[in-house]
């Protein structure tokens, strides 16, 4: 269900495509482990997905994301982006949480992820023809 919601169709061929299942996929059962509400589970993952697009859309660089990904969970970002944080919707316990994660799962890896996104690789030859 998470592949079809992504529109990752090609997830037995493509390493981004499960890269990127594997990245939400985690989030959303991290989520779930820390027993948020649906509502706090849609809160994160959009911030998952704010994340990866300041990466993969705007090439941002870690510390510029780190800034954004701030100014998102508090609530007082002042970008164009229609996505912004909700001071009630996470405790400052689960804040810090969200913001661990994130530099466990996404900072961490950046450049593997700055190179998923914006190195050219050659296409495979997975036949003959």
């Amino acid at each position: 269900k998470m592949a079809e919601f992504l529109n990752l169709t090609q997830l037995k061929t493509s390493l981004k495509e499960t890269i990127l299942f594997d990245y939400y996929t985690a989030g959303f059962w991290w989520a779930k482990e820390m027993n948020f509400s649906l509502i706090q589970i849609s809160g994160f993952m959009g911030l998952l997905n704010f994340a990866l697009e300041n990466l993969s859309s705007k090439r941002m660089t870690l510390g510029d994301n780190v800034k954004e990904l701030e100014r998102a969970v508090t609530g007082i970002r002042e970008t164009e982006s229609e996505e912004g944080g909700d001071l009630n919707l996470f405790s400052l316990d689960q804040g810090k949480a969200i913001v661990d994660f994130l530099f466990s799962s996404l900072f961490q890896y950046y450049k593997t992820y700055e190179y998923l996104f914006h190195v050219r690789r050659e296409e495979p030859v997975l036949s003959n023809e």
